[in-house]
């Protein structure tokens, strides 16, 4: 196929699919509706049907009166008879696959099903829609003239049983229709090597010498990819490798702390970054605007979506909303029901709406990565906004952290630890810390409230972690790569040891 021709049908069809998308811009509660009732008929006949009376459910309120919300150890038995070959237990259609991920870099692994559907309706359609967005903002764009640069995760496909396991990543890449694997570098065989180190040199060697025009993939890793680019092509900046290179799809973490890193290593005033929301439980939500930093929750991915305030939030024993309930600048867990079985599935991400025509979110954290030993209600989002600004106002980078709580234990008051990897020091440390604690105050009333004559929580305690510490802690727990990523805060103290343990 010649590539002006497939750049103009792949166009065309990227063009299309935005009425569609205006679909459910229009009519979001419709549309969210008849995914639900969808889902439900398709299922009607599986063991979970049966057992929670699928058949019989003709409304919103009696769905979530008669299913129950549910985590990942509840589901875990059923899972585990899928995986021996069961069927018709979740999903009517087989399941093949299940995308291994462990959530944050505990050693125990989660097996998540991915069906057919949510790999063809979901996943697949999604990295079509993040491609009809863009396009769609800059009329003007050539990335189909070149490459796009995929960064996925370190594992390869296992089989068991007769089944498949692996990276999400991984399963992607596995099920690529030819005209994305013809439109992405590296190939498909470098993409799913299983050792992480050995396929960075890999990728590195097959992409310089190609047109790269886009980049995808999770910011701290492609972090390291870039800077080993330059390390072995001697050049000062991506664009000296890469000319053509147009826009960064990334998603996984929040992207913040990085983008002054990223903007020096490719300095182009017009370069676009797109953040997606993607998990191995399904492709969630994509900036649909350039310079934008909320993302449109997509509504016709075979996903229904449900939310819990986080301040009733009591794990299974919540009550959760629909969408058109939600309100503006609430923080929700969200709980999700998708085409490969999950039904009413705490998903252990927290988001907040910034927009309810269209619905649009930014996510906040995660249900389990906060800090409230004392009351205080810190989420990710406070610590990565404080962070941002502290760096801003006293000329530092940082590559990795990490925040736990300091423990009474006798004394009159407790704190936070910080561990912060720099890439670039502050140049007044102390000013920083303050300005970090002043900002912290200024973003959350209960942490205000409790470092109030530093009777609850006493001033942050911040460590400068040595040069590759994060790297090497997530090497040393086998968790390189893909969509591994440091645990941000914990209301425990066993991440933050283990990591000054080897520092």
């Amino acid at each position: 196929m010649q590539i002006p021709l497939f750049n103009t049908v792949v166009s065309w069809i990227l063009k299309k699919r935005k009425y569609q998308v205006d679909m459910f811009l229009n009519h979001p509660v419709e549309v969210q509706n008849e995914v639900l009732y969808e889902l439900l008929s398709e299922a009607k006949h599986t063991l979970y049907g049966k057992k929670y009376g699928f058949e019989d459910i003709k409304s919103y309120r009696s769905f979530a009166k008669t299913v129950p919300i549910r985590q990942y150890e509840s589901i875990e038995p059923f899972i585990g008879r899928i995986r021996k070959g069961e069927q018709n237990v979740f999903w009517p259609s087989k399941i093949h696959w299940f995308a291994k991920s462990s959530g944050t870099t505990n050693a125990k692994s989660k097996f998540i099903p991915v069906s057919d559907e949510a790999i063809d309706d979901c996943h697949m359609k999604a990295g079509k829609d993040m491609l009809c967005l863009f396009i769609n903002n800059n009329e003007d764009t050539e990335i189909f003239k070149g490459k796009g640069l995929r960064l996925g995760g370190s594992s390869a496909i296992y089989e068991d049983n007769d089944t498949y396991f692996g990276d999400l990543s991984a399963i992607i890449i596995e099920n690529m229709p030819f005209w994305a694997d013809f439109s992405s570098a590296p190939s498909q065989k470098t993409a799913l090597m299983s050792e992480w180190e050995t396929k960075m040199d890999a990728i590195i060697k097959e992409t310089i010498p190609e047109n790269i025009t886009s980049l995808s993939g999770v910011p701290s890793w492609m972090l390291v990819l870039l800077n080993r680019v330059l390390e072995v092509t001697g050049k000062n900046n991506i664009l000296e490798v890469w000319p053509n290179l147009e826009v960064y799809f990334h998603g996984g973490v929040n992207f913040k702390p990085y983008k002054e890193q990223y903007q020096k290593l490719i300095p182009k005033k017009d370069f676009r970054y797109y953040e997606t929301y993607n998990a191995s439980e399904g492709f969630f939500a994509i900036q649909d605007r350039n310079n934008s930093d909320e993302l449109l929750l997509m509504l016709d991915y075979g996903i229904f979506y449900e939310f819990i305030p986080m301040d009733q939030y009591k794990g299974e024993d919540s009550i959760a909303i629909p969408l058109e309930q939600v309100e503006k600048d609430v923080n929700y867990a969200m709980v999700i029901t998708t085409n490969s079985g999950l039904w009413r599935y705490l998903i252990g991400d927290t988001v907040k709406f910034t927009d309810t025509n269209p619905y649009r979110i930014k996510i906040t954290g995660r249900t389990k990565h906060f800090i409230n030993v004392f009351g205080e209600e810190l989420v990710v989002e406070n610590a990565e906004d404080a962070l941002e600004v502290a760096c801003r106002n006293y000329d530092a980078v940082v590559n990795e952290f990490t925040v736990a709580p300091i423990f009474m234990d006798g004394e009159k008051s407790g704190g936070h630890e910080w561990l912060i990897e720099f890439q670039k020091v502050p140049d007044d440390t102390e000013g920083f810390i303050t300005c970090l604690d002043e900002t912290l105050k200024s973003l959350n009333s209960d942490y205000e409230a409790k470092r109030y004559l530093d009777m609850t929580i006493k001033r942050p305690v911040v460590h400068c972690a040595p040069s590759g510490l994060f790297y090497q802690w997530l090497k040393n727990n086998g968790k390189l790569g893909g969509q591994h990523k440091v645990p941000r805060l914990s209301n425990s103290r066993n991440y933050l040891e283990e990591l000054l343990s080897i520092a």
